[in-house]
């Protein structure tokens, strides 16, 4: 019996974040455990930023139309106005003393360097430059005005942004909960280390990338373990996943093989929508659900596991996270290797560097074999490459670096 066809890559993204419903609930957080979480609610500033003119340098405030202002005329100082003091009115004919951040006095418009000017032994100081109106001051509201919106829903919070947050007074913001991820590998090969290896075993590694990957995405994880190629431990795995958990992922046992029973175990307990993509590594692919909790099951291979969570499942579980910016963004660079053309879309382990004039290249790992992990330790980016495409050196790959920022 003839296979479907190979469904494109794009086309099972498309579909998948098309079909992507948010799955968390909000929930308050305070500003410092922020980062890492998703808007569930707009973040609008009530006040300006900064709210008061101030100084950005050290230095003397003064009046820019004081006649009495002029370079190399002993003035007098009349007020030392430090961050988080509010100075006098200035005087007419004299300067303020004011350092980085402190509120410019009323009657004064700019403020000279201490750089550019010199002290008398009385105390009375010289201007060396005079400076325009303006220069050396903040004024009220440049960084932020009252009532700007900062982050909109949707929004996946970073330290900086917890940072701005903090400087509008606000103390705690509304995200959406992490997902519930419940996590499972299958297959009677796979032993948990250091248990010691019988003839034709392999340590279970994939459990370890994907459950690292899935808390980078400060998403919590429902660990089901190592299920055997048993067809009740698969459904018994997986109805305990679906009962505790917002999404199932599992490692293994969806390709067409007789022992991997994970494909007909999701269509019993569920159903299947697509499982066979144009990517390499990772072809089989399924995507479903389990008694209505949806259900990613992933290629067996470590490196192909790797390739297909960061480029197709990742992007879905953002999206169920209320996240509005999902996929990755590529950079483009050329490429230091070759390569023939492929009927699949292939993603090669590359490293990402730049040589002397400055211009981005790519180096391959020799071996991109979907069973050598250690490539995947060796590069800091994936280069994708179409199908029909067949690569030279110099041509301008797409090229996704691997951040975890954004892989």
């Amino acid at each position: 019996m003839s296979q479907s066809p190979l469904l494109p890559v794009d086309e099972v993204i498309d579909r998948l974040l098309s079909g992507a419903m948010l799955l968390a609930e909000a929930e308050p957080v305070a500003v410092v455990g922020c980062p890492g979480r998703t808007l569930a609610g707009d973040v609008v500033s009530a006040i300006n930023v900064p709210a008061a003119a101030n100084s950005s340098m050290d230095g003397y405030a003064l009046s820019t139309g004081d006649t009495a202002i002029e370079v190399g005329v002993p003035l007098p100082v009349s007020d030392r106005i430090a961050a988080g003091h509010v100075g006098q009115p200035l005087q007419h004919g004299t300067l303020a003393r004011i350092f980085t951040g402190a509120p410019i006095p009323v009657g004064a418009d700019a403020v000279v360097i201490q750089e550019d000017t010199e002290t008398d032994a009385d105390g009375s100081v010289r201007l060396l430059e005079k400076p325009a109106p303006g220069d050396n001051v903040r004024p009220v509201g440049q960084d932020i005005a009252a009532g700007a919106t900062l982050f909109k829903t949707g929004h996946r919070l970073r330290p900086q942004d917890a940072a701005l947050i903090a400087s509008v007074g606000v103390a705690e913001v509304p995200v959406y909960r992490p997902l519930r991820i419940a996590v499972m590998s299958t297959g009677d090969e796979l032993v948990e280390p250091p248990m010691p290896l019988a003839a034709g075993q392999i340590y279970n590694s994939n459990h370890y990338a994907l459950i690292g990957m899935i808390r980078r995405l400060d998403m919590e994880v429902i660990d089901l373990g190592l299920v055997p190629d048993d067809r009740m431990a698969t459904e018994a795995a997986l109805a305990r996943g679906a009962a505790q958990a917002d999404c199932i992922i599992s490692s293994g046992g969806v390709s067409v093989g007789e022992e991997d029973h994970v494909k007909a175990a999701l269509e019993k307990l569920g159903r299947l929508d697509l499982w066979r993509i144009a990517i390499k590594p990772g072809k089989p692919l399924a995507f479903g659900d389990v008694a209505g909790t949806p259900f990613f099951g992933l290629p067996g291979n470590p490196v192909s596991t790797f390739v297909t969570f960061n480029m197709i499942a990742k992007p879905w579980l953002l999206k169920s996270q209320g996240a509005l910016e999902v996929l990755p963004q590529p950079l483009y660079a050329g490429a230091d290797f070759e390569a023939p053309a492929g009927t699949r879309r292939e993603y090669f382990r590359v490293r990402l560097m730049s040589n002397e004039a400055g211009e981005m290249k790519v180096a391959a790992f020799p071996n991109q074999g979907s069973g050598v992990m250690t490539s995947v330790c060796w590069a800091n980016a994936l280069a994708e490459v179409d199908i029909g495409q067949a690569v030279r050196r110099g041509d301008r790959l797409k090229v996704f670096p691997l951040d975890f920022g954004g892989s």
